[in-house]
């Protein structure tokens, strides 16, 4: 039954709608690809039961002819979404073993369509980093290895069990967030695609809260045309959520496959940055000529406040940080350290419930606020935001959409960035802007580098223009006919 794992989403779901095989035949398969893989630790729950339990339901549906657009495929649920009576942690110590009495509206319009939940997937603790190695649970191994090596690589973050798991065909497609490139660069590091969405486009109730402002739910899938399906199902107005647009989801899937020509694609001058690896901007000039080759017209453009996108992103997000995770002073739930008295109690939770990463960017976002610097940072950062909003609309008034690299390196290793945050925070130089400006943004797997691990090239498009991020990416996916996989160690 292995082969049931290696199917794409959109085969997946043809498969069942022509009885091919039952959604109990293709989850138990990946039951047991999830076990098997454990190696990797991408998954910090698994729900074996509920899955089968789900899936038979499914097929239950499908015999009536009741089967919904997902019905009976098997995904996985990134840690940071709350499922209702499963253990829902944000791979953080602070939240122990929190089970909600409620389901992310993201998670409910999955099961609504007939998804089914393989388990909960590891992420850095509250979606703070960008390798998945400040997880409670440990860090997450990307399936990919350099070619000769066994060097424990990371799969980025701080989706890491996502995109591991889609890589691995652990899963059919995973849910993932994005607050400063969390879907993209992991989805660059280990070949998947990945695409965050129009800021507002998912609803954030029921997602663990890192910064409010800039944090939004999307998929990690195998293909973009998976991808595609996969956002149709977890987009939609929430009235639980105030920052929930209150749109029409389009029909994501029709957009893939569109012609593209006559688009206008720009290249922005200020992503060529010093130290960039050779192999990068070889791959992204080989994107440009794909496009160009699929009919498009190649326009420079400048995005001048691109410099002051990563010193504003991170005085902007742990500035939301340092507030939203006030609540866990375990007093409500989570973690509760014993003190003396109230003071000491807070202390000592914290203290306790806390990762360093996660410290480090309550400390700072809570210095950027206080009386003395709120001007001279976080009013200055807000400003800084503007403008690179502003370089982002006189942009879109030229061309339709904007190419450019994912990541500034394929993925690294383990350790190799842990003692040196700042190196880290570099990760995020391609993704932060579209964020601070709340655009969409994706990432397609499109060559490998000299050691055979996957790069991505990235793609932003105008607010709730997704649906020429899916032509465009579906164009870029057929040039570069990306069919390398991790060679299993697992």
């Amino acid at each position: 039954m292995t082969s049931l794992t290696k199917l794409t989403l959109k085969a997946a779901l043809d498969g069942l709608a022509d009885k091919s095989f039952s959604s109990e035949e293709l989850t138990k398969a990946h039951v047991e690809a999830v076990a098997a893989a454990r190696p990797l630790n991408a998954f910090v729950l698994e729900t074996p039961e509920k899955a089968i339990e789900m899936a038979k339901a499914s097929d239950a549906r499908r015999a009536k002819g009741e089967a919904g657009v997902l019905d009976g495929a098997p995904l996985g649920i990134k840690d940071l979404f709350c499922t209702e009576g499963v253990r829902s942690t944000a791979c953080s110590n602070i939240l122990g073993n929190f089970v909600p009495t409620y389901e992310s509206t993201v998670t409910a319009n999955l099961w609504r369509d007939g998804a089914v939940m393989l388990g909960k997937l590891n992420l850095d603790e509250f979606a703070m980093g960008s390798s998945n190695e400040t997880s409670a649970f440990g860090p997450v191994i990307n399936p990919w290895r350099s070619e000769g090596s066994n060097a424990k690589l990371t799969p980025g973050g701080s989706s890491g069990g996502s995109a591991a798991s889609v890589a691995a065909d652990l899963c059919l497609g995973a849910t993932a967030t994005d607050t400063g490139g969390s879907i993209r660069q992991p989805a660059a590091f280990t070949g998947t695609v990945g695409i965050k969405p129009t800021y507002g486009r998912c609803s954030r109730w029921g997602v663990v809260a890192f910064a409010s402002s800039l944090d939004q739910a999307g998929p990690i899938a195998k293909t973009v045309e998976d991808a595609a399906i996969l956002l149709k199902s977890m987009s939609g107005h929430d009235a639980k959520d105030s920052t929930s647009l209150d749109i029409e989801v389009p029909d994501f899937p029709s957009f893939v496959g569109k012609s593209v020509k006559g688009l206008r694609v720009g290249i922005p001058k200020e992503y060529r940055v010093d130290g960039m690896p050779a192999e990068i901007e070889k791959l992204w000039e080989q994107g440009i000529a794909w496009l160009k080759e699929a009919g498009c017209e190649i326009v420079e453009v400048s995005l001048p406040h691109t410099k002051y996108a990563l010193p504003a992103y991170y005085i902007v997000a742990p500035a939301e940080a340092s507030s939203n995770l006030a609540r866990y002073d375990g007093m409500r739930f989570g973690l509760r350290e014993e003190g003396a008295n109230l003071t000491e109690t807070y202390e000592n939770t914290r203290a306790a419930g806390f990762g360093p990463e996660v410290k480090r960017r309550i400390l700072i976002g809570t210095y950027v606020l206080s009386a003395g610097y709120y001007d001279a940072y976080y009013l200055k950062a807000l400003k800084v935001r503007r403008r690179i909003a502003d370089d982002f609309d006189q942009a879109f008034e030229k061309v339709d959409a904007l190419l450019t690299p994912t990541a500034p390196s394929a993925a690294f290793g383990l350790g190799e960035n842990a003692d040196d945050p700042v190196a880290m925070y570099l990760n995020d130089i391609f993704t932060v802007t579209v964020n601070l400006a709340g655009l969409p943004g994706m990432s397609i797997p499109a060559g490998v580098d000299v050691n055979g691990l996957p790069l991505g090239l990235q793609l932003i498009g105008k607010a709730l223009d997704e649906g020429t991020l899916f032509s465009l990416g579906g164009a870029i996916e057929k040039a570069a006919d990306f069919k390398a996989k991790p060679a299993k160690w697992w």
